[in-house]
């Protein structure tokens, strides 16, 4: 039940009631395609006169195009129509604090083009770097239009003044992103937490998902962070800030955190707490004399690969990073209830270990009657990247906001 806000409202005005509609046929059209006027009408329960009204303009306007003429015993043949896949592209960027993922979808959210990039020290070579990719793939495909570009970034964006402001893993300062990227490329220019781009792409293109409106993602790299789709909706705060519960402290006396903090989840359950584990577990070893000489691994992958192949030191740094994830992930459970927990990162690799263990930990620790489902999500950087380009999406998709 959404309130009101009397001190902030728009009427609903026949433009409104337009807009609406237009994006409910939108939304059927992508959902169901291909699909009949009649079909529309019906899935819709507006009159047929002005779903064709709707879908005419639609067409003219390359949102959508005609397809196959069906075959009918009696009466008119319906035309099917679908959306115009390529009438529009949608630039995603996901930066990480080594490594910068670009890709060009269309509107199905298909992948066009793929490729990552070194994450530059500071903001100004990263906007450099990025806008003359951006209008190089702009050149090479001009017949394209071009919505915009969504940025997933490891931190918060203070949603008043859209400002970058919080990304203690990435090291940059407090920053203008939105506005420069905007004037280098000549673009519009969506900026999110990624995390909340996590849940997005659950929420959109989620094939396990669909129907679930109360939707949490964990976002699980160097540091943790967790998207929150609520009743069908976003959640930010009043400032951008919320979702923080990597930042959460489960020991005032644990590790320093970047935040300033001490003994904050993530310090517990990301990777980087994953390959500290891994660490300790080899320094212990050699101090008794039984860890020979093997070497610390660099990356996560490095160690996820290490487990893979039975390594006994790497398969418990995942299982004590299985541990806590399961504890961090129990406090959601017990505080939120939500209908599903979608895990996002690289220790989806090892679910088949990691996944078992958190469900465990959950079970044990969560005391309520909730039945939140835990799952993993596909590769990454694909749910980052999927999700900023629905957040691009959202401004012709979404219900606009009018109250």
């Amino acid at each position: 039940m959404r309130k009101i806000d009397l001190n902030n409202f728009r009427v609903a005005t026949s433009e409104i009631a337009r807009d609406i509609n237009r994006r409910i046929m939108l939304n059927l059209i992508r959902k169901h395609q291909p699909v009949s006027r009649a079909e529309l009408s019906r899935f819709s329960g507006l009159q047929r006169s002005t779903v064709s009204a709707i879908t005419e303009e639609l067409i003219h306007e390359r949102w959508v195009e005609k397809g196959a003429v069906g075959n009918l015993p009696r009466g008119r043949r319906p035309t099917f129509l679908h959306l115009n896949a390529q009438r529009a592209g949608i630039f995603g960027i996901n930066v990480r604090p080594f490594t910068t993922n670009l890709a060009l979808a269309n509107l199905d959210g298909h992948f066009l083009f793929q490729e990552s990039l070194p994450t530059p020290a500071d903001a100004n070579q990263f906007v450099d770097q990025v806008a003359r990719r951006i209008r190089s793939l702009t050149n090479e495909r001009s017949a394209m239009a071009y919505e915009g570009i969504g940025v997933s970034l490891p931190g918060r964006v203070d949603l008043s003044s859209q400002r970058f402001v919080f990304a203690p893993n990435l090291g940059w300062r407090e920053e203008d992103l939105k506005p420069r990227l905007e004037r280098a490329t000549g673009l519009p220019v969506e900026l999110e937490n990624e995390a909340n781009a996590c849940a997005l792409s659950e929420f959109w293109f989620g094939r396990h998902t669909e129907g679930v409106r109360n939707l949490l993602a964990v976002a699980v790299s160097e540091g943790i962070g967790v998207g929150m789709i609520l009743n069908g909706q976003l959640v930010r705060g009043p400032s951008g800030m919320a979702g923080e519960f990597g930042h959460v402290a489960l020991n005032e006396d644990g590790p320093q955190c970047s935040c300033g903090n001490r003994g904050c989840w993530e310090m517990y359950a990301s990777n980087s707490a994953a390959l500290r584990y891994h660490a300790e577990a080899l320094a212990a070893g050699r101090n008794g004399k039984t860890g020979g000489r093997q070497q610390t691994s660099s990356s996560f992958e490095e160690l996820l690969t290490c487990a893979e192949r039975g390594d006994l030191k790497a398969l418990e740094a995942l299982d004590r990073m299985a541990h806590h994830l399961g504890m961090g992930i129990a406090m959601l459970v017990t505080g939120l209830a939500p209908d599903v927990i979608v895990v996002v990162g690289e220790v989806t690799r090892a679910w088949d270990r990691v996944g078992p263990i958190v469900t465990e930990v959950v079970k044990r620790r969560s005391t309520t009657h909730a039945t939140t489902r835990i799952m993993a999500s596909g590769p990454a950087p694909q749910p980052r990247l999927r999700g900023i380009i629905a957040l691009v999406l959202l401004n012709r998709f979404a219900a606009p906001s009018i109250a």
